[in-house]
């Protein structure tokens, strides 16, 4: 929670206020971040469109690096070369491929927005043949690599869903995230996030990225929304039907 709804909080909410609501919460506070639970209940219950970076979040930040196949496409090289002089988009090598590693959990997270009819995407200023893969694989709504503005793409993806910031959450982990954080109405850092990025979430997951992060930010938008034991109930009877 930013500092700033921190103060606000606290005087909204004070003893005798008719405002007040009876239903207590709790104030988290450490030293690199403070949100209040309530406050970010309330905000998960409006999400409908669920966004999050990749290194770092949907991995663990580790980027490989292997000689690529003979005769394999590298097609992302292509795109990472319009950004060779700035660095940090990909790699631009046809005999390099970059690998990341990512988690089954997250995976089903996408399975169980999608029967909650919750949409996701991912924004990420890489470029990565890899990432491509897992967002065919995830059959995700919205992929963008190669973004560096990413508030910009934010705006963009609102549009085309007809929705308001404030029904779109976003897991980062780190600066290059704060825009959008600031922006959407459900900002959510991962575990391993830098200091500043915890200091602007309204809810900080228990794992880390690449370990399950995106799947408590999930599970924590769904239970606000009263839809997690439904939505479980649907995954396993898609999946083992009763006869």
């Amino acid at each position: 929670m930013r500092p700033s709804s921190a103060r606000r909080l606290s005087h909204h909410y004070q003893a005798g206020d008719p405002k007040a609501s009876a239903t207590p919460f709790v104030l988290i506070a450490f030293p690199w971040f403070c949100y209040d639970s309530r406050m970010s209940v309330d905000r998960a219950k409006k999400i409908k469109l669920l966004l999050f970076d990749v290194d770092g979040v949907l991995t663990d930040g580790t980027i490989w690096l292997f000689p690529a196949p003979g005769g394999m496409q590298l097609h992302a090289k292509d795109f990472a070369r319009h950004h060779a002089d700035e660095g940090g988009f990909g790699i631009v090598s046809q005999s390099t491929v970059e690998a990341k590693g990512f988690h089954a959990h997250d995976g089903a997270a996408i399975s169980l927005a999608r029967l909650a009819g919750i949409k996701t995407g991912l924004i990420t200023k890489r470029i990565s043949e890899t990432v491509a893969l897992r967002a065919r694989d995830l059959r995700l709504e919205h992929v963008y690599q190669g973004i560096q503005d990413k508030l910009t793409v934010f705006e963009e993806i609102l549009a085309k869903e007809g929705l308001r910031a404030d029904q779109a959450a976003y897991v980062g982990d780190d600066v290059i995230d704060l825009p959008v954080m600031r922006s959407c109405g459900m900002a959510i850092a991962v575990a391993n996030a830098r200091a500043e990025v915890k200091a602007d979430a309204h809810y900080v997951t228990e794992h880390r990225g690449g370990e399950g992060a995106l799947r408590d930010a999930l599970e924590y938008i769904l239970k606000a929304q009263g839809k997690w034991e439904q939505i479980v109930r649907e995954y396993i009877q898609e999946r083992s039907p009763t006869k």
